[in-house]
């Protein structure tokens, strides 16, 4: 099975490759992004069936990262454009703000399959085609919205999957996949950072010393998930030692501390059950990145802020549960 391949300084003057340089790596064509090394994979010919093809596959892998409900035939566009802007209530009107962008990308969709039949006929069809024209549009439109979405787990909108549908029909093919290393590489980042802040914060608490080698190699398992697409033949290898990582993280058994002996000592009490909980919130985070192979930035920065304020104080903040499966 393949590795991710970290670039690590040796010493403060060590020069790396630019950014995008390919090599092959054990056989196997990598190329640099973000200090990782990421497995790259043939790109298709950029012809109308190979964007179909990408465009549905995009949309399937947005409505299976975003809250439920939105995935709106595209033949109700109408019926879900009038009833978004019919709606005064905030709350009900973002939930048919995003109900109308899922319908937005079906249509889409739709318009570009029955393009590839008219060209699978023999009928040429120009960029500047209506049918082009209303599909690029329907795109646009559905990113727009795409700031309203949350992500299945409520904390944040992933912005960057609304995107990748109009890029796919708007740039080369080639262009589109070299944008989706960057991602990746920026995925692995987040990744990394994650695991450095569980590794800081609870390898310092004696009851979670043990806490290093369970995140490494989840973080490890989550890297090499970022780079593989489901379509490759380690992807069997790749989820079960993901979800078998993850599931050893989440049954991570503090070790059995003697009992302070109050504030004479000045120690700090740490409320063990707040750290399992946290430590399964980082779990959580780290999976919902590899899946969508897409930075949560905002998701990451307050996990950061809960594990700081878990050291400090011994309690971790609240955090919502995420949105029911």
């Amino acid at each position: 099975m393949s590795n991710v391949h970290r670039l690590e300084p040796v010493s403060n003057h060590d020069t790396f490759p630019p950014e995008g340089t390919r090599r092959i790596i054990n056989d196997t064509e990598r190329v640099l992004y973000d200090g990782y090394w990421i497995k790259t994979y043939p790109v298709p010919g950029d012809s109308l069936q190979a964007k179909k093809q990408l465009i549905e596959a995009l949309t399937r892998r947005l409505f299976n990262h975003t809250e439920h409900g939105l995935n709106i035939p595209g033949c109700r566009l109408g019926e879900a454009r009038q009833s978004y802007q019919a709606e005064s209530d905030p709350g009900r009107r973002r939930v048919k703000a995003a109900m109308l962008a899922g319908a937005l990308f079906n249509r889409a969709t739709d318009i570009f399959r029955k393009l590839v039949e008219l060209q699978a006929d023999g009928i040429e069809i120009h960029s500047d085609d209506a049918l082009m024209r209303e599909c690029g549009q329907c795109l646009l439109d559905a990113m727009d919205l795409g700031h309203v979405v949350l992500h299945r787990s409520g904390e944040e909108g992933i912005d960057e999957l609304w995107g990748e549908p109009f890029r796919a029909f708007s740039v080369p093919i080639e262009e589109f996949y070299e944008n989706r290393y960057i991602k990746i590489g920026q995925s692995m980042r987040d990744i990394d950072r994650i695991a450095e802040v569980m590794i800081a914060t609870f390898s310092r608490i004696p009851a979670f010393a043990a806490i290093e080698v369970p995140v490494r190699d989840f973080a490890c398992a989550a890297r090499i998930k970022t780079e593989t697409l489901r379509t490759d033949r380690d992807i069997f290898d790749v989820w079960s030692q993901l979800v078998t990582a993850g599931e050893r993280l989440a049954n991570f058994t503090p070790k059995p501390v003697p009992k302070p002996l109050g504030e004479r000592t000045g120690r700090l009490l740490y409320r063990v059950s707040d750290g399992l909980q946290l430590i399964r919130n980082g779990r959580d985070l780290v999976f919902y990145i590899a899946r969508a192979r897409t930075p949560m930035p905002k998701s990451t920065r307050e996990y950061t802020e809960r594990c700081e304020a878990y050291l400090a104080t011994g309690r971790a903040p609240f955090m919502p549960a995420p949105l029911p499966a």
